[in-house]
C-alpha cells in the first residue's frame, strides 16, 4: 500500500517567506507549497497572524496568496480544543502562548509535521505533541 500524504501544518513565518522572501529564503517554502504529496493543515490563529496584516497595509496580491492557501487547507476550528490543548502544553513544555495554539491546533488534525521558520533550540522544539520540522534544515 502506497503512504498516504504527509499532513503538513505550516507556521505563519513558512507562509510569509513564501510570498515576500528573498528567492534563496522563499525557494524552500515554494517547492513544499507546490508539493502535490502534502495536505496542508491549518487554524484561525494562522490566518489571524498574516491576513489581517496584508488588508491593513493595502496588499491585495499578497492578501490573495495567503487566501488562496487558507482555501485548500484544512482548518482546525474547535477553539476550546485549541485552547484547552495549548494550555496544558505550554505547563508542560514552556512553548510559547501563539505557538502553543498552532502545535495544539496542528495536534488536533493529526499532522504529521510541523514546519517553522523558527530556528532549532527554540522553545516550541520542546513539543511533544507534532513533530516540528525547521523549514530551512
Amino acid at each position: 500500500m502506497a503512504p498516504g500524504p504527509i499532513r503538513t501544518f505550516l507556521d505563519s513565518g513558512v507562509l510569509i517567506v513564501a510570498y515576500k522572501g528573498s528567492p534563496l529564503i522563499e525557494q524552500p517554502a515554494g517547492l513544499m507549497l507546490d508539493d502535490p504529496g502534502r495536505v496542508f493543515l491549518s487554524s484561525p490563529f494562522v490566518r489571524h497572524e498574516v491576513s489581517p496584516k496584508a488588508l491593513f497595509n493595502k496588499q491585495a496580491v499578497e492578501y490573495r496568496f495567503y487566501q488562496s492557501y487558507f482555501r485548500r487547507a484544512l482548518f482546525c476550528d474547535d477553539l476550546k480544543a485549541i485552547l484547552e490543548s495549548a494550555g496544558k502544553e505550554s505547563a508542560k513544555s514552556g512553548v510559547g502562548p501563539m505557538d502553543s495554539l498552532h502545535i495544539a491546533a496542528a495536534h488536533l488534525l493529526g499532522a504529521d509535521e510541523f514546519v517553522t521558520t523558527e530556528r532549532p533550540g527554540k522553545s516550541i522544539y520542546r513539543t511533544s505533541l507534532v513533530k516540528v520540522v525547521y523549514l530551512f534544515g
